[in-house]
């Protein structure tokens, strides 16, 4: 379920580290929230929270103050800054989306990869496979391909640094060469890459050039990966996982999240001297340490990021019922005997707006607990709209007639997507009774996304 949550209090639950000679400027700094990337920006620091679909702005306090969502973030695992005023995101699948920080989409593109992970430094965009979406096995590529793609700040690329390692088993080649990237920005600035599954980090030169690679000592012998015995029709894959996100922190040092056992289980962060590749410190976190900061005087710091999160309430620009989106564009499609349908028709009720297809499989699994949710609420409080985006009506038919929905049935003709920008289907909106976006669900969560779901509507329903 993504939940549009507020501002409050972040518990930090703070345990010093590492001093750095050179201090950000006033109060903290996030490297790190869950497994993903930060960015700073404009006095705050900028985190994905992909469980919810959202970007979490922070203050220095380390506070929420804003999130940022729309339809086209449906799972953003890492933020960027791009240029002195815009925020690049990685999608979980690869594409990337600019926002300003007002949460305003700019520009998008598809993934120069199979799945990429892009950084930023000034106008300079770098992206690397993604260790986010990891196929198991991948098209082999040739021994000269790019380990890093350099592309300008509309995805265009202009350039690649090094080349891939080819594994012994070339499909597996995705997964060798994998891992978190940083980098410095400007025409000269350097590239900073971590192979998911290779105890290294790696410091190339704009020109591709390698200045310096470091290792923390995890393994005695390392090896590429390999399969394992099949269970079924599962394969398996025998390899560590070791360096999970790249930041670049403002006293100029590389912060490097990465695995203290093969599972990466267990977390470390170490601080890496960008001269030289030392490294200077190393803090092991706990099981509930899921966020990394600098503090004002620029030590390393750990705390709960979920606490953090969750003690969210009332953001601008989220969950205040005053400061709720309009849902838009309004709709007008025709229903299945071609009566046209506008949105204005379900005002004064709260609406979960539905987009669907007959050849979406989780749509199938979610249309029974949609039917379920529509009867629990009285037609004066609550309708459902649900958007077919099949271009074939005789298959969207077939959907129909199989599930028997009690809810209405509008007919998109596949135009949908173009229109409302959602990354997959299934995706709904729920609408309060004044046709404000409550919140966005991307994707199909199960029994238990329905109740949450029951639990909002409830409450929204009691609100006149």
């Amino acid at each position: 379920m993504r939940r549009a949550l507020g501002a409050g209090a972040a518990l930090v639950a703070a345990l010093a580290s590492c001093r750095t000679p050179a201090p950000p400027p006033s109060g903290f700094t996030l490297l790190f929230l869950g497994r993903s990337p930060a960015a700073s920006l404009a006095g705050r620091s900028w985190a994905p929270d992909p469980d919810k679909s959202r970007i979490v702005a922070f203050d220095r306090t380390l506070h929420v103050v804003r999130e940022l969502t729309n339809p086209r973030l449906a799972t953003p695992m890492a933020v960027a800054p791009l240029g002195d005023a815009q925020l690049l995101v990685t999608e979980r699948t690869g594409e990337a989306v600019v926002l300003d920080t007002a949460g305003r989409v700019l520009r998008e593109w598809d993934s120069p990869d199979i799945a990429s992970l892009y950084a930023a430094g000034g106008a300079r965009v770098v992206a690397a496979r993604s260790p986010y979406y990891v196929p198991q096995v991948a098209t082999p590529e040739a021994d000269t391909a790019p380990l890093i793609r350099v592309l300008d700040t509309l995805g265009h690329q202009t350039g690649g640094l090094a080349v891939i390692r080819q594994p012994a088993l070339p499909v597996l080649a995705y997964l060798v060469n994998a891992g978190a990237v940083a980098t410095s920005g400007g025409a000269s600035g350097a590239v900073y890459y971590a192979p998911l599954v290779r105890d290294e980090i790696r410091k190339y030169t704009s020109g591709g050039q390698l200045a310096w690679l470091v290792k923390r000592g995890l393994f005695r012998s390392e090896a590429d990966p390999v399969f394992r015995p099949a269970k079924g029709t599962d394969l398996r894959i025998r390899n560590a996982l070791v360096s999970v996100a790249l930041v670049l922190g403002r006293d100029g040092r590389l912060y490097a999240l990465g695995a203290d056992d093969s599972a990466a289980t267990r977390l470390r962060v170490d601080v890496v001297d960008t001269a030289t590749g030392t490294i200077l410190a190393t803090r092991h976190l706990g099981l509930r340490e899921s966020a990394v900061a600098l503090d004002p005087s620029g030590r390393l710091v750990a705390f709960d990021g979920d606490s953090a999160l969750a003690q969210s309430g009332g953001l601008a620009g989220g969950a205040s019922s005053s400061e709720r989106e309009i849902f838009a564009p309004a709709f007008a499609l025709p229903d299945l005997r071609g009566d046209t349908v506008r949105l204005g028709r379900f005002g004064g009720k709260v609406t979960l707006v539905n987009f669907w297809a007959s050849w979406c499989d989780p749509c199938r699994e979610e249309f029974p607990l949609m039917a379920t949710l529509y009867r629990e609420f009285d037609r004066a409080d609550f309708e459902i709209a649900a958007i077919s985006d099949d271009v074939d009506r005789g298959k969207m038919l077939g959907f129909v007639a199989q599930y028997r929905p009690p809810f209405p049935i509008l007919v998109g003709g596949g135009r949908m997507k173009e229109a409302y920008h959602y990354r997959g289907l299934p995706y709904s909106v729920l609408l309060d009774r004044h046709g404000r976006i409550v919140q966005r669900i991307f994707g199909f969560g199960g029994p238990e996304e329905f109740h949450q779901l029951h639990e909002t509507i409830a409450k929204e329903v009691r609100v006149p």
